[in-house]
């Protein structure tokens, strides 16, 4: 067994999904560790062989290899799973559990397994994330790049210092949720001028996914992207200054800041 997966939610198997779709593994080289028999049935119907049980104590008696971890329960049951898994042989811990610092798991794990913390966004579920992960003293060059290779799997990988990773939750863990309440205010916008509630649903969504694959597949900055489709004097010219005349800029920086400022204190 490559991968014993602590918790089987949606992220989880998104990873799992990965995983299997770019070849890292077969689902037969992973095990997962959930309690739910509702989502072990779930996991079991799209992934024909995957290993599965209710229990972390369960995983020696079920011949799981555990000592390569990924823990993808939530923070409080970190603790948890730490304790009965540790002392099975943990050599190596991939973290995507939010707030819970490298520390933590090694206090928890032991201070010999070698540690990865990473901070993922939901994006992954559809093989779009954003990850920032941070290592351990003792992790090796091929623990992270054994890290890199299963996030990659959904998605990007930055390798940051641990006291980076808050900045990274203020800009791409909680990085979705702003282009959502964006995607809200457009539509909304929309409506607000005339056009029925479907069309400006359509356009509005359509508009973003465009701008960022075209983002995405571009080699310009956002900034001449921007000047690209803004004439002078155009429609495009008068809302963009509307927007930083109402101060858009600061707005978004500040959001991110009062993001990263939560995160901090989550994690003490």
């Amino acid at each position: 067994m490559k991968l014993c997966v602590a918790g089987g939610g949606k992220m989880a198997e998104a990873l799992v999904g990965g995983l299997i779709a770019k070849g890292w593994a077969g689902a037969s080289d992973i095990g997962v560790i959930e309690p739910s028999d509702q989502r072990r049935a779930a996991l079991a119907a799209t992934f024909d062989g995957l290993h599965l049980i209710g229990s972390c104590a369960e995983a020696s008696i079920a011949g799981f290899e555990v000592s390569n971890v990924l823990v993808a329960v939530k923070p409080q049951h970190v603790g948890e799973v730490a304790r009965d898994l540790g002392p099975q042989g943990v050599e190596r811990v991939l973290s995507i559990a939010a707030g819970v610092r490298i520390a933590a798991l090694a206090d928890g794990f032991g201070h010999e397994t070698r540690v990865v913390r990473a901070m993922p966004n939901t994006p992954a579920l559809v093989g779009q994330g954003a990850a920032g992960i941070a290592a351990s003293a003792n992790a090796q060059p091929d623990d992270i790049d054994w890290a890199i290779g299963i996030l990659s799997s959904v998605g990007t990988v930055a390798v940051v210092d641990e006291a980076d990773l808050d900045a990274v939750t203020g800009l791409s863990g909680s990085g979705p949720a702003y282009v959502f309440l964006l995607a809200e205010a457009m539509i909304a916008a929309g409506i607000e001028q005339g056009l029925a509630p479907d069309v400006a649903n359509d356009l509005g969504r359509q508009t973003l996914l465009g701008a960022a694959t075209l983002l995405s597949a571009s080699d310009e900055d956002p900034a001449q992207l921007r000047a690209n489709v803004t004439s002078p004097g155009g429609t495009t010219a008068a809302a963009i200054a509307q927007m930083q005349a109402g101060g858009l800029e600061a707005i978004i920086a500040a959001g991110i800041a009062a993001a990263t400022a939560r995160s901090i204190e989550l994690g003490e």
